[in-house]
């Protein structure tokens, strides 16, 4: 047994190379004399416009420096972002929980397993589409026919059959049938690329915002702690002299109904805190009761000094949505080729060589060979207007992704025009706010001496004290809002992804392995 499948093994070797032989020169003509119809993909061209805003932004922004989120800042033309570019704000808390974020979010982990698919799909169509299908089968088979089959009188009913083949078949890519179909797999694999760098972006900025937002609460909370811890001082003074005389119980019950107000805001900004660390540990991958996460306080961050302002034509060739839109194009355009490949010839060519006997010491000899060649050509001629409907729809979907196109860049440079407006904006209203702060501090000190020395009523500090409280928690919100805006510009322009060694999804394995050994990993790279 051992010796006849070495025999068989051996046979359908030879019998392989003589069928890829058979079909070389067809294989050759297939691929030289091919074309690819349907329309090539050209990419768009950037946007012709001279500035991302209506009216100039300032380079310089105004600066407040006596406050976190108040510190100058520059915007620098054609400047590049930094991968990193989260660790421009100096704090060790965030760049841990990012690093984090980065090993275990599940979210990202999903789109790098998508996009790992889709390169798998890329080889696959490559194979599939690309080159002969060869085959090998070996088969035995006992079998009994009637005589008169043969026109003999009588014989032996039964007998055996031994056979060997090897099968090559291979369609000729003379319209371009199925280079389109791989292009268009390609640009599958860019979109699933383009979204895991999407994920990634939104990821990294989401982590930044989340912790500014957490910081600009506790301090709201401590602020609105220690307003209540003066409001509560102002209350005893009030009813110290209520009991002398000197003023009215309904000076005091305002009073009191102040306090509990700011009472109410406590557990509101308490709550709030506690959402926005549950968000934290979601992003990181944890779950909330078991996440450990340091606090963050906007003492504790600092404004990047120089802020990039990308060139139109970088920003549609950087920002990972506007490329997926781009990717989306380039596989539809691939489609209506597939499509208009449809409407024509199809060539098959196909040969099979092996050999067949009733015993197995004939299967090997001269004259148990046996050998075919074929060729087939299907051209469609009426499917009910199937293939044609099938192509006008290609070409709409082509249509439909290039408005789509088209949509996603307006809303991009929105979002850049929007965050320039806001840095610029919120730089001023900081500056504002602070002085809106210090003097309604002042006016309260002084309005309060007044109403202890009785020439002042208390309506006019009960007015005071909410005037003061207002513009300390908007001062709080206007330093945040530095912070948020400068995160938004880096997440407008792209986040500079182009700049990061290695893969967007970090695994701990491949985490550590660059701590330890300081490697540099390639970005995942397309199947080209």
């Amino acid at each position: 047994m051992n010796n006849l499948l070495r025999h068989l093994f051996e046979k359908s070797q030879k019998q392989s190379c003589r069928a890829v032989r058979l079909l070389l020169a067809s294989f050759c003509l297939g691929v030289l004399g091919a074309c690819a119809v349907g329309p090539d993909f050209k990419q768009p061209d950037a946007p012709k416009v001279s500035s991302l805003t209506e009216k100039p932004i300032p380079t310089k922004l105004a600066t407040t420096p006596e406050v976190p989120g108040g510190s100058e800042q520059t915007l620098v033309e054609s400047k590049d972002i930094p991968a990193k570019w989260w660790e421009l704000f100096k704090s060790p808390e965030l760049d841990v929980l990012i690093r984090k974020a980065l090993e275990q979010n599940p979210n990202l982990a999903a789109a790098d397993a998508a996009l790992r698919a889709a390169q798998e799909n890329v080889s696959a169509q490559i194979g599939g589409q690309y080159f002969p299908k060869i085959g090998a089968n070996a088969s035995m088979t006992r079998e009994q026919l009637p005589y008169a089959i043969y026109g003999l009188p009588r014989g032996d009913p039964i007998y055996d059959l031994y056979n060997t083949t090897v099968n090559v078949s291979y369609v000729p890519d003379f319209f371009g049938r199925a280079r389109r179909t791989v292009e268009n797999s390609r640009a599958q694999a860019e979109i699933s690329q383009y979204q895991l760098e999407g994920a990634y972006l939104n990821l990294t900025s989401n982590l930044v915002t989340s912790a500014v937002r957490e910081a600009q609460l506790r301090a709201q909370y401590q602020a609105t702690k220690e307003i209540l811890e003066a409001q509560t001082n102002f209350a005893n003074i009030i009813k110290q002299q209520l009991q002398i005389g000197t003023v009215s119980k309904v000076d005091l019950t305002s009073q009191l109904a102040l306090v509990a107000s700011s009472q109410a805001e406590l557990l509101v900004y308490e709550k709030n805190v506690a959402f926005a660390r549950n968000q934290l540990a979601a992003l990181t991958g944890e779950f909330p009761g078991s996440a450990a996460i340091s606090g963050f306080n906007l003492t504790d961050l600092r404004l990047p000094d120089q802020l990039p302002l990308s060139l139109p034509s970088s920003l549609v060739r950087q920002r990972p949505d506007i490329l997926t839109a781009e990717a989306v194009m380039k596989s539809t355009n691939a489609l209506v080729g597939v499509a208009t490949a449809n409407l024509l010839p199809q060539i098959t060519l196909s040969g099979v060589e092996g050999s067949a006997a009733l015993t197995t010491g004939a299967l090997f000899g001269p004259t148990a060979a046996l050998w075919s060649i074929a060729g087939g050509l299907f051209q469609p001629l009426f499917q009910g207007g199937q293939l044609l409907a099938q192509r006008r729809g290609a070409m709409a979907n082509y249509e439909q992704a290039v408005f789509q196109y088209q949509a996603v860049v307006i809303t991009a440079f929105q979002q850049v025009a929007d965050a320039l407006q806001a840095l610029d904006a919120d730089a001023r209203a900081l500056t504002a706010a602070t002085d809106t702060e210090r003097y309604a501090k002042e006016t309260l000190y002084l309005v309060q001496e007044q109403y202890r020395l009785g020439t002042a009523s208390y309506l006019q500090v009960l007015y005071y004290q909410t005037q003061y409280q207002n513009a300390k928690i908007r001062s709080l919100q206007a330093q945040a809002l530095r912070f948020a805006d400068t995160a938004a510009l880096f997440t407008a322009l792209g986040g500079g992804w182009w700049n990061r060694d290695g893969p967007a999804y970090q695994t701990k394995k491949i985490a550590s392995n660059q701590a330890a050994e300081g490697s540099n990993l390639n970005t995942k790279q397309i199947v080209k």
